[in-house]
C-alpha cells in the first residue's frame, strides 16, 4: 500500500473512534494530520469537516478521514466544498469502489455504528485503492464537477 498524507477529523462523538484510527494509521506508515477534536467535549461536526476538505484542497493531504456520531452529518457537510467527494462507508466494499469508480477522497465513518477492528479494514481498503481512470468513469466524475461548477459559482 502506498503511503499518503491523510488528513483526519471528528466532533465529540467520533473523538474516541478517530484517536484510535490516528494510531492506526500511524502504524501503517501514513503522514497523519490530526485536524481535532483533541476531546470528547461537544463540538460541532460542520467545522471538522471544514478542516479536513480545506487541508485536500490545499495540497496538505492527499485523502481524509471525517468521523461523527451516524457518519450522515459530517459527510453532508464535506460535500459542500469544491473538490471534495465524501461518502459514508461501513463496509470494505464500498470504501474501495468508491476510489476507483468514483474518484472518493474522503470516507466517513459513524462511530456510533462501526467498530475500531472493521473501522480499521476500512480504512485499509480506502487508503489502498486508486481510481482506475476507464473513460466511463472520467466521464461521469466530469459531469459531477461541471455540476458542482454550476451549482457553486
Amino acid at each position: 500500500m502506498k503511503r499518503m498524507r491523510v488528513a483526519i477529523a471528528a466532533d465529540h462523538a467520533g473523538f474516541p473512534l478517530k484517536t484510535s484510527l490516528v494510531e492506526l494509521l500511524k502504524q501503517d506508515g501514513h503522514e497523519v494530520l490530526d485536524l481535532g477534536a483533541f476531546n470528547a467535549e461537544r463540538s460541532d461536526y460542520p467545522d471538522f469537516a471544514r478542516a479536513v476538505g480545506e487541508a485536500l484542497q490545499r495540497g496538505l493531504a492527499e485523502r481524509g478521514v471525517l468521523i461523527c456520531g451516524s457518519g450522515v452529518g459530517v459527510c453532508i457537510a464535506a460535500n459542500k466544498m469544491r473538490g471534495i467527494r465524501a461518502c459514508v462507508c461501513h463496509d470494505t466494499y464500498s470504501a474501495h469502489q468508491g476510489v476507483e469508480h468514483d474518484d472518493m477522497n474522503v470516507i466517513v465513518l459513524g462511530a456510533r455504528i462501526i467498530g475500531i477492528e472493521l473501522a480499521a479494514e476500512v480504512i485499509r481498503a480506502f487508503l489502498g485503492a486508486r481510481f482506475n481512470g476507464i473513460e466511463r468513469y472520467v466521464a461521469r466524475l466530469k459531469k459531477v464537477e461541471q455540476m458542482e461548477r454550476e451549482s457553486c459559482a
